[in-house]
């Protein structure tokens, strides 16, 4: 009988460690970066598209890289390249994220996006960190979902 009570007691101790040994098989499928970066990165990229959305310009342009926003100068041209060059992200029917994994030196964040025409699109944005540990975009890559 004296079996029973220790067996319960090597289960509780097992429960309240399993969170920590969760930990870092959580951390794993977020790839290069952890949980806490893995959600800011995200925020971002949610963000940009529901600006893309309210076409709010500015709003979009500011989730950029500053190596982006160099590029384009300002928000309307940063606005048109969007709206000429990456409809499914500016106008997706849904999204959804996929695996973070280091790409060209840096996190990159899939999603797969039903762009506006019906057509599936991965969607590949690559990330970078800024000196005050945000995250910014700087560049997004389509594939066409067949292609990937």
């Amino acid at each position: 009988m004296r079996f029973a009570p220790l067996l319960f007691r090597y289960l509780i101790v097992l429960l309240i460690a399993a969170p920590g040994l969760l930990t870092p098989a959580l951390a794993q499928q977020t790839g290069p970066v952890g949980a806490t970066d893995a959600a800011a990165i995200r925020k971002v990229i949610e963000d940009q598209i529901a600006a893309f959305k309210r076409d709010d310009g500015a709003a979009a342009f500011g989730f950029a890289s500053p190596g982006i926003r160099e590029m384009f100068g300002n928000p309307e041209q940063f606005m048109n390249m969007v709206r000429s060059g990456y409809q499914p992200v500016y106008r997706p029917r849904r999204f959804e994220f996929g695996a973070i994994e280091d790409l060209k030196d840096a996190p990159a964040q899939h999603v797969w996006v039903v762009g506006p025409d019906g057509e599936d699109v991965e969607a590949i944005y690559y990330m970078e960190r800024q000196p005050d540990g945000s995250w910014r975009i700087d560049g997004c890559e389509l594939r066409k979902a067949n292609d990937a």
